[in-house]
């Protein structure tokens, strides 16, 4: 058997730029066909409620794309025929319908794997999880606080760790929606979910087949269904199929993290691909351990964007393969106090060329109507190797604020 073909940094970052959508240059004018292939390329866009910039789903789009109307992207999630629907496939991620039933060994599960409320809902009030899903199968979607007020359910909740004390039946709702025996329309204003029956969100085949599958039991399962791993290899195939696609090459960790999926999944959906020829064993310069390399990936001679990346951007979401590629230590510190913070609260890393030459420290100051730069810290050598790249940056940051409808522009120092 030959040694598998070697593959230095640069082209393993090329790769993986070009899989990721960095390699083409942006349109003048972002239509709603673009918004679709980037998702489609992407396969996964995580969201987070945090919002000191924008809501961060909204970022990869821009970071790809340039200036957009945000509206057109909600527009993909919450109109029919939609494009895009809310489940937990890495954290809480926009996928296409067509993804979402390839999750359903996920759903099978949310008994057993489901954070602590929703199992302990489910098991102690199933009378209640069924009054829910009967609310939410019968009315317009709504979200958790108007369903608790039409059931007149009314609970003392403590105050204590505000946003996590769920009441019982938000905690309801979300197992339903972890089980997939419901789903979300959409957001509210307040970024709240607005749960919603399979058949107004779903394609009605998918929609369909759902409800006919006989894991979406209300009744509480003592252990995980045996056998899942292979009950659900084929949605695992595809599952590491898209991974492989939007990664270009990577390693199991890389191919499991995508979809949050286990090891003992994916390495025989790994082992499964290579003999059909669809992925194919890499040596990577700087992985230093096993990785694949998708068949139809491209290697770009060269890459030239220019990006500030969301700190949920599919791209950099790996740590251990961010500082593999790029040897960029990323972490995220808005749960660091203010004083042990190394970069700052909201950290976009700065995509230039190849590189991530920089990491800045953004907040969308929007009664000043200003986007500040609160820091910029360069990676050594950058500004050297890159000379360019200041400038770079000072005009994404200009374009930034005027799609984020910041009159005032941007304010900051780049520096050096």
């Amino acid at each position: 058997m030959s040694s598998p073909r070697r593959i230095s940094a640069s082209q393993a970052r090329r790769i993986a730029l070009a899989a990721q959508g960095f390699a083409r240059p942006r349109p003048d004018e972002v239509t709603t066909r673009h918004l679709s292939a980037t998702a489609a390329r992407l396969q996964v866009v995580q969201i987070d409620s945090v919002n000191v910039l924008t809501r961060s789903h909204y970022l990869p789009f821009f970071s790809r794309l340039g200036p957009y109307d945000p509206a057109a992207l909600d527009t993909l999630r919450d109109r029919a025929p939609r494009r895009l629907v809310e489940y937990w496939a890495h954290e809480a991620s926009l996928v296409s319908p067509q993804v979402w039933p390839l999750l359903r060994h996920r759903m099978a599960r949310a008994h057993s794997d489901a954070w602590g409320g929703m199992r302990r809902v489910a098991a102690d009030h199933p009378e209640l999880v069924e009054r829910v899903y009967e609310y939410v199968t019968t009315h317009a979607p709504a979200t958790a606080k108007t369903i608790e007020a039409e059931l007149a359910h009314d609970e003392e909740l403590s105050r204590e760790h505000w946003g996590w004390n769920w009441s019982l039946v938000k905690a309801a709702l979300e197992h339903l929606f972890w089980a997939g025996r419901i789903t979300s329309a959409g957001r509210a204003r307040q970024f709240e979910r607005r749960y919603a029956s399979l058949e107004r969100v779903l394609p009605r085949e998918i929609a369909a087949s759902a409800v006919a599958e006989d894991f979406f039991s209300p009744e509480p399962l003592l252990a995980p269904p045996a056998g899942d791993d292979v009950d659900f290899f084929d949605d695992v195939v595809d599952l590491v199929r898209r991974s492989a696609i939007a990664h270009g090459v990577g390693t199991v960790l890389c191919l499991r993290d995508y979809f949050r999926l286990k090891t003992a999944q994916v390495v025989p959906a790994i082992d499964h691909l290579v003999r059909e020829g669809e992925l194919e064993p890499v040596d990577v310069e700087c992985f230093g351990r096993p990785a694949w390399r998708h068949v139809d990936a491209k290697t770009p001679r060269r890459v030239e964007a220019a990006a500030l990346l969301s700190p949920f951007d599919s791209l950099v979401w790996q740590r251990e393969r961010t500082e593999a590629l790029w040897n960029f230590r990323y972490r995220l510190e808005i749960y660091t106090p203010a004083e042990k913070r190394q970069y700052g609260y909201y950290v976009l890393p700065f995509l230039f060329g190849e590189q991530l030459v920089a990491r800045v420290d953004l907040k969308a100051n929007r009664a000043d109507g200003v986007l500040r730069a609160h820091a910029v810290h360069w990676e050594p050598g950058a500004l050297t190797r890159h000379p360019e790249a200041a400038g770079a940056l000072e005009r994404e940051l200009a374009t930034m604020s005027t799609w984020l409808d910041l009159p005032r522009g941007w304010a900051g120092q780049v520096g050096s």
